[in-house]
């Protein structure tokens, strides 16, 4: 796994647990008989995943030329459509 997607990963998570950091401690400040049902909690945001590198894609697909899951010809076209051409 390169650098990039180990970085991007952990970034991720580390979202993802400040946002559930910050909403328990929110949960915990409202008192008990005020709390609201389970249909009235907030939206919480959805995060759409970082786009991918091409130079990850077209490691990823070489990887699976070598090992022959790839033909040349569908090697050429996923590459092709990774560099967006």
């Amino acid at each position: 796994m390169g650098f990039r997607r180990r970085t991007r990963r952990r970034a991720l998570i580390a979202g993802a647990a400040v946002a559930h950091h910050e909403y328990k401690k929110q949960a915990e400040q409202q008192p008990a008989d005020d709390q609201a049902p389970a249909d009235d909690y907030p939206e919480q945001t959805q995060y759409a995943p970082p786009p991918v590198d091409p130079a990850d894609e077209i490691e990823h697909l070489a990887q699976l030329h070598a090992s022959g899951a790839l033909t040349d010809e569908e090697f050429a076209a996923a590459k092709a459509k990774a560099l967006g051409s």
